[in-house]
C-alpha cells in the first residue's frame, strides 16, 4: 500500500481544501475542551490524500465528531502513506493515511510506527487492469512481454498485478512494470506509451465512459478479495506520548466510518467537497467499504500476501504495531 497509495493523490489532483480545520471553536475554546477531558493535545495534523478512501476523515469534521471529543483536526494533503512517514516522524503530522503494504514494507526495514484506525477495504472493481478498447489484449495471458503501468513499483499495486498473472500462469517477470500517475495512464495508453494500466476509482469510471477502455481483470479476486488497503498511522512514540489524544480520534473516526459505511449518500455527500470528484461521478463509482475496527486478522492477510510475493523476506506479526483503542 510505499509511495501506495501515494500517487493516487496525484490521480485526483490537489483538493478543493488543502487545509481544513474541524467544525467550529477557535484554539481557546478547543483547547478547554481539550483539557476538560484530559487530552494532551488540543489541534492534530493530519494527513491524508483527496481520494475516497479517507472519506471519514471529512465526514467527522463535518458532523463535528471531532469537535464533540475536544479536538481540532486539520487535514493536509499529502501524495501518499509512504512520503508521509518522514512527516509523522518530523511531527510536521501527528497522523496520517497510509497503506498497509507501505507499512509493513516501512516497520520491517526498522521505522517505529503504529497502526491507529482503518480506512478503506477493496472491493470487486474498486482495483481493476484496463486497457483501450481496440487493444489486442484479451486475456491477463497476453500481457506476457507486455507493459503495465502501476502508480508506484514494488508495492500494492504490483503485488495486485502479479496475483492476476500467476492465475493466468505468468510471472512478473513476464510483464515489464513502469510508473505512471492515474490521472496520466489513459493518454499513456492511447499514445502507445504502455500496453495496460492498473488503476482505481474514480478513473476507472472515466477510462470506460469517455474512452471506451476495457477491463481486462479485476485485481481484487483470489488471493486479494477484500484486501484491506489503507489506514490511518502515527509513530510508537507520538501514540505512547498521546494516549488520550489518540483514542479521541479513533473514536470519532469510527463513528465516521460507521456512517460512510451504513449509508453511502454521505460519501457521495462529501466526496466533491475535498477531491475533484464531482457530484454525479460521486453517484456512479464504484466504492470498496469503511471498516470500523482494525482487525489483526483481516490485516494479517495482507502481510501473509507480502511474504508470499517476497515483499517481505520473514514473517511478519501484525498485532504488533496496531495501537489498541483505550478504554479511556
Amino acid at each position: 500500500m510505499t509511495r501506495t497509495l501515494r500517487c493516487r493523490a496525484l490521480v485526483l489532483g490537489a483538493a478543493v481544501a488543502l487545509t481544513l480545520t474541524a467544525c467550529g471553536g477557535n484554539s481557546d475554546s478547543a483547547g478547554s475542551s481539550a483539557n476538560s477531558k484530559g487530552l494532551e493535545k488540543t489541534v492534530i495534523k493530519v494527513g491524508a490524500l483527496p481520494i475516497p478512501d479517507a472519506v471519514s476523515l471529512y465526514i467527522a469534521n463535518a458532523k463535528g465528531f471531532f469537535k464533540e471529543e475536544g479536538l481540532t483536526v486539520q487535514p493536509v494533503v499529502i501524495t501518499g502513506g509512504a512520503a508521509a512517514i518522514p512527516q509523522v516522524k518530523s511531527g510536521a503530522l501527528d497522523i496520517s493515511q497510509t497503506n498497509y503494504v507501505s507499512t509493513f514494507l516501512a516497520v520491517s526495514k526498522g521505522e517505529k510506527l503504529k497502526l491507529v484506525a482503518d480506512m478503506y477495504q477493496a472491493g470487486p472493481n474498486t482495483f481493476n487492469i484496463m486497457v483501450p478498447k481496440d487493444s489486442p489484449i484479451k486475456t491477463v495471458a497476453d500481457l506476457k512481454g507486455k507493459t503495465v503501468l502501476v502508480n508506484n513499483l514494488r508495492n500494492v499495486a504490483t503485488l495486485a498485478v502479479t496475483t492476476q498473472l500467476k492465475v493466468a500462469g505468468l510471472t512478473e517477470t513476464d510483464v515489464k512494470f513502469a510508473e505512471k500517475p492515474f490521472p496520466q495512464m489513459g493518454d499513456a495508453l492511447k499514445s502507445g506509451q504502455a500496453d495496460a494500466c492498473w488503476i482505481t476509482e474514480p478513473f476507472i469510471t472515466a477510462l470506460q465512459s469517455a474512452a471506451g477502455f476495457r477491463k481486462l481483470a479485476d485485481t481484487m479476486t483470489g488471493e486479494t478479495e477484500d484486501l484491506p488497503m489503507a489506514g490511518w498511522m502515527a509513530t510508537d512514540g507520538w501514540a505512547q506520548k498521546n494516549p488520550k489524544t489518540l483514542a479521541a480520534f479513533q473514536r470519532a473516526v469510527a463513528k465516521a466510518q460507521d456512517l460512510a459505511s451504513s449509508n453511502r449518500k454521505e460519501i457521495e455527500a462529501m466526496l466533491p467537497t475535498y477531491t475533484k470528484i464531482d457530484a454525479k461521478t460521486a453517484s456512479v463509482i464504484t466504492l470498496g467499504t469503511y471498516p470500523s475496527a482494525l482487525s489483526a486478522t483481516r490485516l494479517q492477510k495482507v502481510a501473509d500476501l507480502m511474504l508470499d510475493y517476497k515483499y517481505l523476506s520473514s514473517p511478519f506479526d501484525v498485532k504488533s504495531i496496531i495501537a489498541a483503542p483505550s478504554n479511556g
